[in-house]
């Protein structure tokens, strides 16, 4: 039977609307004005009613890694829903090539594990092929160039669970790796990289259109014998095709800076990503990234020396509040970054936007962008109740 939601604020992709949203079966079938005959309605006047957010890049959540067993993937899942995010890439870090291959395959069973209460795009491989010199918070001995022994098996195996892979390319000097990507429908990303412009235009030409975590780990101008070479952030902007991650927790990018990739890039090309640990939205003060050790401080997540951050413990939704409270990006740009912006980078073509056909994803909130509700596939979430199945927030650095 159809069921309704109403709200004066219903977010479209360049406006408020006051009315009615019409779903059945998990899909949309009207956004109009007009009162309809329903079996039940949903009364969200007074609050936001958005698309539901799409997180492409995050490592876990609520104690609990996506490089972890299916039960620590089913609960990050969860925990993030609670902030907002019905559809989430889970991001596994540079690891021996066998432990990814182990995280892989672990998300793939939560794809299907019904216990998932949101929907599991697919993995994100952020490594192993780094740049060393732009390692961040990777662990430097988990770097390496592309080796087709390697990631060729991985990608046919499971062509349908690997989503994206962040990769530096300017270690793949015959784009083949870039290419494999493209030939298997998995999105090409360049991150932690140390790339100059010439680097960035052949991947771009092999299907790179992603910078992973803009102004973290990406190069800049330099000089060589005096002259000066772009980098990947330069690059990025001079490329109109190009789509870009920002982590806007209000602590990796400051407010202004945020600004500017907006107004360069503006809000068709850029993704709000949490890029958030596991011990966001816990109380712990120290963890592990694979074999990263951190700190949390100020509201970020540290490397040891405090020299970089190493992550954010970041949810979607404060995302949201970041980008409008703070950078002063209106609301419905702030919204498509976090829904129909990924959606597109993602190949999500019915997620990211209330219209006819698409799916009844939506988060609720308030002024604030304070969580009031959740729907995924038009059934209402228990978003104060999801499913936690991880107990152990931090563990020491033998038993990770």
């Amino acid at each position: 039977m159809m069921k309704r939601i109403r709200s004066d604020k219903i977010i479209l992709s360049d406006k408020l609307f006051d009315g009615y949203v019409y779903f059945e079966d998990g899909r949309i079938l009207h956004v109009t004005d007009e009162s309809l005959p329903v079996s039940e309605e949903y009364d969200m006047t007074g609050y936001y009613v958005s698309p539901g957010f799409i997180d492409i890049h995050t490592h876990g959540g609520g104690g609990c890694r996506f490089e972890g067993d299916a039960d620590e993937i089913v609960s990050a899942c969860n925990f993030h829903l609670k902030h907002g995010t019905t559809s989430i890439c889970p991001t596994i870090s540079a690891a021996p090539f066998e432990i990814m291959a182990r995280s892989v395959a672990n998300i793939e069973l939560a794809m299907k594990d019904p216990r998932v209460l949101g929907t599991v795009i697919g993995a994100h491989l952020e490594g192993p092929y780094l740049s060393s010199k732009q390692a961040g918070a990777q662990c430097p001995t988990n770097i390496t160039v592309p080796i087709e022994k390697d990631y060729l098996p991985l990608i046919e195996k499971y062509p349908s669970v690997i989503a994206r892979w962040t990769y530096a390319p300017e270690n793949d000097e015959d784009a083949s790796f870039a290419k494999s990507l493209e030939k298997h429908g998995i999105v090409a990303s360049m991150g932690h990289t140390d790339a100059t412009y010439a680097d960035v235009m052949q991947a771009f030409s092999n299907g790179c259109e992603l910078v992973t975590h803009l102004y973290s780990c990406t190069s800049t101008v330099t000089r060589e014998s005096g002259f000066r070479r772009l980098g990947v952030i330069e690059s990025a902007f001079l490329l109109d095709g190009m789509n870009v991650e920002i982590i806007c927790d209000g602590k990796h990018l400051p407010p202004e800076l945020i600004r500017l990739i907006y107004k360069i890039k503006g809000a068709d090309r850029i993704a709000l990503i949490t890029d958030s640990l596991a011990l966001a939205g816990t109380d712990e003060v120290h963890g592990f990234m694979q074999d990263t050790e951190f700190i949390i401080e100020d509201g970020v997540c540290k490397l040891m020396d405090r020299s970089a951050f190493a992550g954010s413990i970041a949810t979607a939704d404060r995302l949201v509040r970041v980008a409008t409270a703070q950078a002063g990006i209106p609301l419905t740009d702030a919204i498509k970054m976090i829904t129909s912006t990924p959606a597109n980078i993602m190949n999500l073509s019915k997620k990211g936007v209330i219209e006819r056909g698409m799916d009844a994803d939506f988060a609720v909130f308030d002024e604030n962008i304070v969580i009031k509700a959740v729907f995924v596939n038009g059934k209402p979430a228990d978003i104060g109740n999801c499913q936690m199945l991880c107990k152990t927030h931090n563990r020491a650095k033998g038993n990770r």
